[in-house]
């Protein structure tokens, strides 16, 4: 996006998230959902990563749905009757019977978009399929297993002040065991809390300009978002970093699950902002 381009309004700007990959590392976890909807706590992985754009104002959702697809697709469908009481009339015999809510909660206010791409379809291909619903100049884009503190707002910003295509959320992956501090044969201190590694690496939470679909990316099951699109873009010089040194863990594993699981139900998860 030019630096001249005006920000359109956060509200307006589409964010896509990948939730069609089948999470082979994760299926020790549960073989009955997609890793998107491994619950974090009592709400699924997918509602926790659109809560932290809701809080910095995105309210268009665009959901690429593959492998189990039809499990995000009933969640949404019946969000309603999942997180209130409901009264269902069959009284007056109408097909389907009336609904009625009780309370006076209110939904999210999102609008979300559920996008078949197909089962196999590798994450390139799985985004240049929803290209009909990008109708602004930029889109956010992320993965379905990841949680981040990052101020996605603050990334759009950088991007729109920077004249490239793509710009992906440097972050610091945490370190997956623990740590010893060794004096000679001995060791004198265990660190268990992981401590972020000194090199970055890609978090998703990237801000990518609509054109970049057409440049990089094709329908096709084959197309890699990582391989035939970052890369190549990153060999034209096409791609910025916002560079992130807050809290991010992804879900690859049982392990992260259960981490995320025990920061949730801590008293200050350091993704929530909301």
């Amino acid at each position: 996006m030019a630096k001249n381009d005006a920000i359109p309004d956060v509200k307006d700007i589409p964010v896509v998230i990948l939730c069609g990959g089948k999470g082979l590392r994760i299926r020790e976890v549960s073989e009955l959902l997609p890793k998107p909807m491994l619950r974090i706590g009592d709400r699924p992985m997918l509602w926790h990563i659109m809560m932290i754009y809701a809080h910095h104002g995105f309210r268009r959702f665009v959901l690429c749905l593959g492998h189990m697809g039809e499990v995000i697709r009933e969640y949404f469908l019946n969000f309603h009757t999942r997180n209130q009481d409901v009264t269902l009339d069959f009284v007056h015999h109408s097909r389907p019977p009336s609904i009625h809510y009780h309370g006076d909660r209110d939904g999210p206010g999102w609008l979300v978009t559920l996008s078949d791409t197909g089962v196999e379809t590798l994450t390139g291909g799985r985004v240049a399929r929803v290209a009909r619903y990008l109708d602004q100049p930029v889109f956010m884009l992320t993965y379905g297993d990841g949680l981040s503190d990052v101020d996605v707002r603050a990334a759009l910003e950088w991007h729109c002040a920077h004249d490239r295509m793509v710009t992906v959320t440097g972050v610091r992956p945490p370190s997956r065991f623990g740590q010893l501090s060794i004096d000679g044969s001995r060791v004198d201190r265990f660190i268990e809390k992981p401590r972020p590694l000194d090199e970055y690496i890609s978090g998703g939470y990237m801000v990518i300009d609509r054109a970049f679909i057409d440049r990089y990316l094709s329908e096709s099951e084959s197309c890699v978002l990582e391989h035939d699109g970052l890369a190549t873009a990153a060999d034209d010089g096409e791609m910025a970093v916002f560079r992130h040194d807050g809290f991010w863990m992804p879900m690859d594993n049982s392990l992260e699950y259960n981490t995320l699981n025990r920061l949730w139900a801590s008293a200050e998860p350091p993704w929530k902002s909301w």
